[in-house]
């Protein structure tokens, strides 16, 4: 490819990238208005946030799987378009099941979408230019956590009349999802086929066979699952902040969702951030460092979350957390991408989309159950001592990896 050629493509994807955090945090801000709109309970307009993050964790292996055995790009533009279908039919519904079921279809064009990113980076880019490429990913996603809710926000507020659909309140923010179909027409020219896919030597076996075979990689490659594992607890930590910031924000006098919408925005800004330096960090240092770093600044920035007394103190939280998210993240495509087998990578990277969205979807739950316990306050010193623990036995490994000599 061309100079030309490789930003444009770069550009596509990255720009895909903010989709997957659009896919649930566009219509956040206006989940209040469509549980009046659709006239169901609280739990009930829940569902509609959480439902799609199920699916993704259901479809990506299927996804990955698909993947692995054609590439990448014709999956990642069928996901670009059942994203902007699925979506986008919000606009059109009035009632609660309809509206439902189009989430489901949205949640698998997330599934295709989130894999077909990942495997493209890994089989476009190379070296330093790839590890430019996943920092720039997790960019993409933070500068979507910081803009997307603040549009959905905005567009929640109008009421619009619609030749044919007539009067639109609560339905306007589901428009944007419309934007994925244009951007999958422009995947089709932008992205090349790669020699990715078709896996050998896999014709013949039967089922149980080739499922052993992919549990093999698992026990002879066990740092697999330990990424899995932080990249879930990552996400779980994310969203604690996400779901329980604004009851914090409460204390100091803070409910305008506008002014919540701040300060989320600026913990996905900050995200932004190190992300993007995240390539240049590398040259400087090791993954394994710059995710214990990532570690000290969640201890620091949840720890300062339980003693915060005003307004601008609870600014600091979610820029620590913000930075460390920064690291984490590209540095856990990274590790995939150089540990799982090429013939593998779309399927390992496919698990890595499901443990992150398992991980935002048990975060309610699991610090609901704090908060009903110890309080707004317990929830982030939970997770403090979650942040501590994981920066414990990750430090303690990572000396026992350099008394070991073996390198980073």
């Amino acid at each position: 490819m061309s100079y030309g050629q490789r930003r444009g493509t770069l550009a596509v994807i990255l720009a895909s990238a903010t989709l997957t955090v659009m896919a649930g945090a566009i219509i956040g801000p206006v989940v209040r208005q469509i549980q009046l709109g659709v006239g169901v309970s609280e739990s009930l307009a829940g569902l509609i946030i959480t439902t799609h993050g199920v699916l993704i964790v259901i479809v990506s292996p299927v996804a990955g799987l698909l993947i692995d055995r054609v590439g990448p790009r014709r999956p990642y533009v069928f996901g670009l378009l059942l994203y902007g279908v699925g979506g986008g039919a919000g606009v059109f519904v009035d009632s609660f099941v309809p509206l439902l079921a189009s989430r489901v279809v949205l949640g698998v064009g997330v599934a295709f979408v989130y894999t077909g990113v990942t495997v493209l980076l890994y089989t476009l880019y190379a070296g330093q230019r790839m590890e430019r490429a996943l920092g720039l990913r997790s960019s993409a996603n933070s500068a979507g956590a910081a803009v997307w809710p603040l549009v959905g926000g905005a567009l929640g507020t109008l009421t619009l009349q619609v030749p044919l659909l007539g009067t639109l309140t609560w339905q306007t923010p589901f428009a944007v999802y419309f934007v994925a179909i244009p951007l999958g027409l422009a995947a089709i020219v932008a992205i090349p086929e790669t020699e990715h896919g078709g896996r050998s030597g896999s014709t013949g076996r039967t089922r149980f066979e080739r499922l052993r075979e992919f549990l093999a990689v698992f026990r002879d490659v066990p740092a697999i699952p330990a990424v899995y594992l932080l990249y879930f607890g990552a996400n779980l930590l994310l969203y604690a902040i996400v779901v329980f910031y604004p009851q914090l924000l409460a204390e100091f006098g803070i409910t305008s969702s506008g002014i919540v919408g701040i300060y989320l925005a600026v913990n996905g800004a900050a995200g932004g951030v190190s992300a993007v330096l995240y390539d240049r960090l590398l040259g400087l240092t090791d993954r394994h460092t710059l995710v214990l770093a990532a570690f000290a600044l969640w201890v620091g920035g949840l720890g300062a979350a339980t003693v915060a007394a005003s307004p601008l103190a609870a600014l600091v939280p979610v820029v620590c957390f913000g930075l460390g998210l920064g690291l984490v993240f590209p540095s856990s495509f990274a590790w995939i991408e150089a540990l799982a087998p090429s013939d593998r990578q779309g399927s390992l990277s496919s698990y890595l989309a499901s443990a992150g969205y398992l991980g935002q979807f048990a975060a309610p739950i699991v610090f609901g159950v704090v908060l009903s316990l110890s309080g707004i306050r317990g929830v982030f010193a939970s997770a403090a001592l979650a942040a501590l623990a994981a920066f414990a036995i990750f430090g303690f490994l990572l000396v026992r990896r350099e008394q070991s000599g073996r390198p980073s």
